[in-house]
Formats: structure tokens, C-alpha cells, sequence
């Protein structure tokens, strides 16, 4: 393999069959460093400067294979930084029907499917290739998936690029074709500090969400169908809003969820399909550090790690505390095979889902 100067290449771990990991450095001419590994996808670490100039991993994760392997690890199951497939987010029931018949899949989020079953995108080795083009340096990843894997119809050809640009951007390519019509919602699980990994909870963050609406939760946190204006309630991140202010209001919505971990409706207006539209900012005010998230989907999950609890300790020795690190998801809705009204995520035969993230870093 050709590996382009700009990204190195290094042994990462061995999994229990004895097939080799690997890890990927990325470095921009910026020196912003983003690592990542061909297990799961995963982004293990991302370097990006404060306002003074400082580089600091903004990304929870740990630095060797052996940590996201572990067996508090895989109990957890926090998904630190990885790829999510073949569907993002919960599937109520575990099952769904198409063209007439019905799909059963893991149930492993309660009564539900959550993250594409016991061994999603985030649990195979990729292969990778990395690159260096006009656009920036990075890494294309791509798996197959087998007919019947996880439950699922149809044998679906997956291809993620990541790529960093010297804007210090980080723009995340999916691409992905089936032999059958098959739900596909693929997406990028991180945890965000933009303090720094380790450094405590996220609560002053400053969040904005470009959403005048979201879908409300039952008890076990599927979409109940409804769409639900943001306006009066702690769902309002239109102005940018410290994450705390509002997480431990009197709100069913917050308590059946223990905070925030919900899907918000992007206001794309007029813009097409593959058109990339604002949907959240978020800024550190002790570092500086900002963040703002572009997509061509219609969704995107807050969740404010509301179910970390500090059995992990991460790469910097830290114990990943409640709501140390936030994620932002961009997707297609939860539970759309089972809801009409959403969005379609049926991929046929002969189409092509093509979906592009973007997340921009600065200071200010």
C-alpha cells in the first residue's frame, strides 16, 4: 500500500481471530491530527487548537484496540467514535416489514434494535485506503455486507471517506448499493468536548440546532410519529444555548431520555436533496473552540452522554464522566421503516444512497 506523506500507518491491535488493526494518522497543514482506525470506522482521537493555539484531542475514545474490545467496553456499549450501520439510531420492536414480509433483528436497546444489531458497522474491519487529493488528506473505508447480516435483506457495498481538509474541515462521505431493497441510515457516532477529552462535563457548551421541530420519544425512546414544534420547550436551541440551562427541567421528554437524546427536524427549506445545510454550531466558552455540523440529511440526534457513568477511563486516564462528551448524528429518522410519514431509508436495487457530513472547526 501507498501510503501518501501525509497520512502514517501503524499497527493498532489484533482481534481475538488474529486479523491485524490498524490505525491512521491524518494531519492537515494546519496541524490539526485526526486518528483513525479501520475497526469500526472509528475516529480514535481528533487534535484541533483553542483560541490560543493550543492542540487538544476533542474526541473521547482510547488509544489502543484493547479498550474498545474490553468487556466494560462492549456492556456499555457507548459506540465511542464510530462508524453506525446498516441503520442509525432505534428500530421499535427489532422488526419491521417490506414488500410483504416481516424482518426480525436484534434486540439489543430494551425492546429495540439500536446501531444495526450486536455487530453493526461498528464492530467490522473495514479496509482502508488511504489518499491525498486536491481536497485534503484521508482515509476510504469500505465493507460489504453480507444477505442476511444483522437480519437485514440484501447484500449492501458500503464506502465511508473521510476526509481532512487544510479548512480544518472534516467532511465524511457515505456511499452505499444493495442487491435488495433494504432500510440504510448510516451515520458518525463521536463524542464531542470541545475542552478536551477528560476534561469534565459538557453542560456549558454553547449548542445551537438549526430546527424549529423534533420527534418526541415514548418510554422506550422511539418516535411516537408526532412532529413537534421546538417553540416553549427545552428542545429550543434555535438561539445558541448553554447545554445545561434546560437538560434538568420538569420535562417528560427530558426524563424518559435522562437528557437530552433526541432527533431534530433540520429546516432545509428549499434545499435539494445533496445539498449540504447548517444544522448545529456548538462553541466551548472556556476554549474557544467551535464546532459546526453541515449535512444533506433531514435528522440529527443530540445526545448529551447521559448514560456515561465513569466506569470507562479513556486515552488521557480520565474517567468519561455523565455527560462528558456530546454527540451530534446526522440521520434520517428513528424507527422510519416502521413510520410512513417519515422520510424513506429504503435503498432498491439499482440506487445509489449517497449522504455527505461536514464538521468545521474554529475558534473564536
Amino acid at each position: 500500500m501507498n501510503t501518501p506523506d501525509s497520512v502514517e500507518r501503524s499497527a493498532f491491535g489484533t482481534l481475538p481471530d488474529g486479523r491485524r488493526v490498524d490505525l491512521y494518522r491524518i494531519v492537515n497543514g494546519n496541524g490539526v491530527e485526526m486518528e483513525v482506525t479501520n475497526y469500526g470506522g472509528i475516529i480514535t482521537s481528533l487534535k484541533t487548537p483553542d483560541a490560543q493555539g493550543r492542540l487538544d484531542d476533542i474526541v473521547l475514545g482510547f488509544g489502543s484496540l484493547d479498550g474498545y474490545l474490553s468487556d466494560a467496553y462492549r456492556q456499555s456499549n457507548p459506540y465511542f467514535g464510530a462508524l453506525i450501520g446498516r441503520y442509525g439510531n432505534r428500530i421499535a420492536g427489532g422488526t419491521f416489514e417490506l414488500n410483504g414480509k416481516t424482518y426480525d433483528l436484534a434486540k439489543n436497546d430494551g425492546p429495540n434494535h439500536l446501531h444495526g444489531g450486536d455487530k453493526g458497522f461498528n464492530r467490522v474491519l473495514w479496509n482502508a485506503t488511504p489518499f491525498e487529493n486536491d481536497s485534503g488528506s484521508g482515509l476510504m473505508l469500505t465493507y460489504t455486507s453480507a444477505d442476511g447480516e444483522e437480519g437485514y435483506p440484501g447484500k449492501l457495498d458500503v464506502e465511508v471517506t473521510y476526509t481532512l481538509t487544510d479548512n480544518n474541515e472534516l467532511a465524511i462521505d457515505y456511499k452505499a448499493t444493495t442487491t435488495r431493497a433494504t432500510p440504510v441510515n448510516l451515520t458518525q457516532h463521536s463524542y464531542f468536548n470541545l475542552g478536551g477529552e477528560g476534561s469534565g462535563d459538557i453542560l456549558d457548551h454553547q449548542v445551537m440546532i438549526n430546527a424549529d421541530e423534533f420527534t418526541p420519544i415514548n418510554e422506550t425512546l422511539i418516535p411516537t410519529g408526532e412532529i413537534k414544534s421546538v417553540k416553549g420547550t427545552p428542545f429550543d436551541f434555535t438561539k445558541a444555548t448553554a447545554i445545561g440551562e434546560r437538560i434538568n427541567d420538569d420535562n417528560q421528554q427530558l426524563v424518559r431520555a435522562r437528557g437530552y437524546d433526541h432527533n431534530f427536524v433540520i429546516d432545509r427549506a428549499s434545499a435539494t436533496d445533496d445539498t449540504l445545510v447548517l444544522a448545529a454550531r456548538v462553541s466551548d466558552p472556556e476554549s474557544g473552540r467551535v464546532m459546526e455540523v453541515a449535512t444533506t440529511e433531514p435528522g440529527i440526534q443530540f445526545y448529551s452522554g447521559n448514560f456515561l457513568d465513569g466506569t470507562l477511563t479513556g486515552k488521557g486516564g480520565n474517567a468519561y464522566g455523565h455527560r462528558s462528551g456530546l454527540a451530534l448524528e446526522t440521520q434520517h429518522y428513528p424507527d422510519s421503516p416502521n413510520q410512513a410519514d417519515f422520510p424513506s431509508t429504503i435503498l432498491k436495487p439499482g440506487d445509489t444512497y449517497q449522504s455527505r457530513t461536514v464538521y468545521t472547526f474554529s475558534t473564536e
